[in-house]
């Protein structure tokens, strides 16, 4: 493999929102799946007060790709800088700089700066990370200034919450349960459809036709990362009317007799989707309780037949 040729782009947005603001999303890593459409996750590996390793997965043109990145934060200048350690083919090296500059207390402009390679500098890899690049950076520029300019609201339209029950099973039979999602329409109720796909070891593919009270069905489309035999992260990349975004992540840990099992949830609601869903008069307050009371009603059914499966193969 070699490298000659590297590649700049720069992609820009005005923002009606601080520069301390913006930047606060930018350099708060552990949101970007939430925050913005192409991530799926995001795994520390090393961190201190202005610098961190972390492993990323997230969508280029379509497929899961996953590389590790250092980045160095100043939050004096408002600077992120990032760079690749492992890269995934096509390329062969990525770096940039997130840059926030202050228009006046209210208003700023945020800069996304690369610089690239690709494999042997082949042409069509060019293409193809200068596609993905493009898509990406404006996908994560709109989120950031939409996200900047309604901050004062985030507390209330993003919201986490845990369901657990206790097992008096083992861990690899509840694990071999969540894992297997694509028996869940065997073993599920709630499961009308579930297609799953894993062309990469431990990155699968959901799409899950869900039934609802009334029994009408929706549809939701997830990206799972599997670590181990004791956590499974996932974002749905379709997700219902009400929501912006929904990340999740099921955990297993031991505790006296079997073993503790979690389900996670983490929703960004849609305002402007809760009176024509809800009905007129309807609050963001009322989104949150239908939501939660909707995620938490199927995850706590899942994690009850988990239970009744795992220590049924104990037993």
């Amino acid at each position: 493999m070699s490298v000659t040729t590297p590649h700049r782009t720069l992609h820009s947005v005005a923002v009606a929102a601080p520069a301390e603001v913006v930047y606060g999303i930018v350099a708060d890593v552990t949101m970007w799946p939430q925050y913005f459409a192409p991530n799926v996750h995001v795994e520390h590996l090393e961190q201190d007060e202005t610098s961190e390793r972390i492993q990323i997965w997230a969508f280029a043109n379509g497929e899961v790709k996953t590389w590790v990145s250092r980045r160095t934060l100043d939050a004096a200048a408002l600077r992120v800088e990032f760079r690749q350690e492992v890269s995934t083919p096509p390329v062969a090296a990525m770096g940039g700089t997130w840059v926030v500059s202050p228009v006046d207390e209210n208003s700023s402009l945020l800069e996304l700066h690369h610089d690239f390679a690709a494999v042997d500098d082949d042409p069509d890899g060019v293409a193809w990370i200068t596609a993905a690049v493009d898509r990406n950076s404006a996908a994560e520029l709109n989120n950031i200034k939409e996200l900047a300019e309604q901050h004062r609201e985030l507390d209330q339209l993003v919201f986490t919450f845990d369901d657990t029950v206790e097992m008096a099973a083992d861990g690899a039979d509840v694990f071999d349960f969540l894992n297997r999602a694509d028996l869940w329409p065997e073993r599920l109720p709630h499961v009308a459809r579930l297609d799953l796909t894993e062309d990469e070891p431990g990155v699968q593919i959901m799409a899950m036709d869900t039934r609802t009270r009334d029994g009408s069905t929706h549809t939701t489309e997830s990206v799972r990362v599997v670590f181990g035999s004791d956590r499974i992260v996932y974002k749905q990349t379709t997700v219902p009317g009400l929501m912006t975004a929904h990340t999740g992540r099921w955990t297993i840990r031991p505790v006296e007799g079997g073993v503790a099992v979690t389900s996670r949830h983490t929703v960004t609601l849609k305002p402007s989707a809760v009176e024509a869903i809800l009905g007129a008069g309807r609050t963001v307050a009322d989104a949150r309780a239908y939501v939660h009371k909707a995620l938490s009603t199927n995850s706590t059914s899942t994690l009850k037949l988990a239970k009744a499966h795992a220590e049924a193969l104990r037993g």
